[in-house]
C-alpha cells in the first residue's frame, strides 16, 4: 500500500498543536495521539518519544513492515512526517479502544462470547496473513490485548510492528534478543533467543486466555502461584473446571452450548501454549480450528 509524506503543519493543525486532551495513550515506543486531517480524515498519529537511533529503527520497522501488508484485520498506515527530529506516523484511527480495555471495564460494553469469538478469529487470521500469505514472512512479535484495536463495529485491527521482524522465505527462526510483553513471550524463545511463527502463537495462547477470563496475564493482586494467567488457566482446565474461571461479566447462566464452546477454545490455548513449539499448531489451523467452533456454536444457537 503507498503510504503518504505529511507535513508537520498539517499533523500539527490535526491535533491542535499536540493537545494533551487529544492523547489516547502512551508507552516507552512513543505518544499517539487522536487527530482530524485537513479532508476531514480522523486518525491517530504516533510520535516518537525519543530522537535515540533504537526508537527511530522501531518507527522506520514500523513503516517498512506496515507498506508491504494489507489485510482487513491490521491496522492501516496511511503514511509519516519525516520533517522533524522525531519522526511521526499517520495511521486511521479506530475509535473503539483496545481489547484490553473492553476486558477490564474501561470501556462501557460487556463484549459477549460470540464477540469475543469473532475478535479471536480475526485476529487468528491477522497474524496468520503475517505468517504465511504476506510477500515476506512477518514475525509480529508482540501480541496482545492492548495491540488489538477495536473499530465501531467490534472489527479487530491488530496494530504495533515496532518490534516485528521481516524474515526470509526459508528461514525457519531468527536469533534476536528477547523482546515483548511479560506473561505474553514464547519460554522457549526466552531460553534460546530463536523467535519463530510459533511465538506468536503462544502469546495469541495467551490472548485466548484473557478474553475467557477476562484476566490479566499477568496480576501481582493474585495469589503468589496464580499471578501468572498461564500457569493459573492450565490447571484448572486440565481438570475440566473450566467455569470456574470464566469472566463473570459473561453472565452465562446455564447456556451448555455457550460454556463447551469456551471449554473448546480453552482446549486450543493449551496447545498454543505448550512449551515445546513443536507441538504449537501453526497461526492458519488455529484460525480455522476457531470458525469450526463458531460454526458449531452458531447451529447450536
Amino acid at each position: 500500500q503507498n503510504a503518504t509524506f505529511f507535513s508537520f503543519d498539517e499533523l500539527s493543525r490535526a491535533t491542535q498543536n499536540f493537545k494533551a486532551e487529544l492523547m489516547l495513550g502512551t508507552g516507552s515506543f512513543g505518544t499517539v495521539f487522536q487527530g482530524v486531517l485537513d479532508d476531514d480524515t480522523p486518525v491517530a498519529i504516533k510520535k516518537a518519544n525519543s530522537t535515540t537511533g533504537p526508537r527511530i529503527q522501531q518507527f522506520l520497522n514500523e513503516v517498512t513492515i506496515l507498506s508491504q501488508v494489507n489485510h482487513r484485520n491490521l491496522v492501516k498506515l496511511l503514511g509519516c512526517c519525516l520533517e522533524t527530529d522525531v519522526p511521526l506516523l499517520v495511521f486511521e484511527f479506530v475509535p473503539n479502544g483496545t481489547l484490553f480495555e473492553h476486558l477490564q471495564h474501561r470501556r462501557s460494553s460487556i463484549l459477549s462470547w460470540e464477540r469475543r469469538l469473532q475478535i479471536a478469529i480475526e485476529t487468528a487470521e491477522a497474524i496468520s496473513y503475517l505468517h504465511s500469505s504476506a510477500a515476506q514472512p512477518i514475525y509480529h512479535r508482540d501480541v496482545k490485548s492492548t495491540n488489538i484495536l477495536l473499530d465501531e463495529k467490534f472489527t479487530a485491527k491488530v496494530a504495533d510492528f515496532g518490534i516485528s521482524k521481516l524474515v526470509s522465505l526459508e528461514a525457519t527462526h531468527v536469533s534476536t534478543t528477547v523482546h515483548g510483553t511479560p506473561g505474553y513471550i514464547d519460554p522457549q524463545y526466552q531460553q534460546n533467543y530463536q523467535l519463530t511463527d510459533k511465538s506468536d502463537v503462544y502469546s495469541f495462547g495467551v490472548v485466548l486466555l484473557e478474553l475467557i477470563t477476562g484476566q490479566k496475564p499477568v496480576d501481582f493482586s493474585r495469589n503468589s502461584s496464580d499471578k501468572n494467567l498461564t500457569a493459573f488457566s492450565l490447571a484448572y482446565i486440565q481438570s475440566s473446571r473450566i467455569e470456574d474461571i470464566i469472566d463473570k461479566g459473561l453472565e452465562l447462566g446455564d447456556e451448555r452450548a455457550k460454556i463447551s464452546s469456551i471449554q473448546e477454545v480453552a482446549n486450543l490455548a493449551i496447545r498454543c501454549l505448550e512449551f515445546d513449539r513443536e507441538n504449537r499448531p501453526a497461526m492458519r489451523s488455529v484460525a480455522e480450528e476457531l470458525m469450526k467452533i463458531k460454526h458449531i456454536l452458531s447451529a447450536a444457537s
